[in-house]
């Protein structure tokens, strides 16, 4: 920044900050890591480069994802932020998979609770109780099924593990 204190670029590169050097706004001398880190991953030139190419009230931005990704890559260097993406959509997919479970669920115990309350007013039409038993049923079974989707999606009910009971989907081994 000109003087006294350099910045934490100039300071691991060990170089004079200039009082235009365009890292040290956004790469002040208390945090070195944050540079050190863009640049094991990207390089102080490449960075330089793309900083430059930039408007300047939009390099704040940038070097905050520089930064976020330079850290996914020490994290996971083969996916990066691309894994911590897929990832969480991974977790919402199965949250929105427990989230209908529960939902089938609560319909069930609905509809099983509905049948009861209406036989003590003496108000059941032969013709709705059957409707209602046939819709118990395929709620059972639309349960089961639910349950049966994820044991193979990877969140089984507490009930069932998560490993394969089908004998039939289990594959032999190739080696075996």
């Amino acid at each position: 920044m000109g003087g006294s204190s350099p910045c934490a670029s100039c300071k691991l590169l060990r170089r004079r900050c200039a009082k235009d050097c365009i890292f040290a706004p956004y790469f002040p001398s208390d945090d070195p890591q944050k540079f050190a880190m863009v640049h094991k991953v990207f390089g102080a030139s490449n960075v330089s480069k793309m900083l430059q190419e930039l408007p300047v009230h939009q390099r704040a931005d940038a070097v905050n994802s520089l930064v976020y990704e330079a850290n996914a890559r020490v994290r996971d260097p083969v996916y990066g932020c691309v894994g911590a993406i897929s990832y969480l959509q991974n977790q919402v997919s199965q949250l929105q998979m427990q989230l209908a479970v529960a939902q089938a669920e609560i319909l069930c115990i609905q509809m099983q609770q509905e049948p009861a309350s209406l036989a003590t007013t003496n108000q059941i039409d032969n013709h709705q109780l059957q409707d209602d038993k046939s819709f118990l049923l395929s709620c059972n079974n639309l349960n089961n099924n639910f349950n049966f989707a994820g044991q193979y999606l990877g969140f089984a009910s507490s009930s069932s593990s998560n490993s394969i009971q089908d004998p039939a989907l289990k594959r032999e081994s190739l080696w075996t």
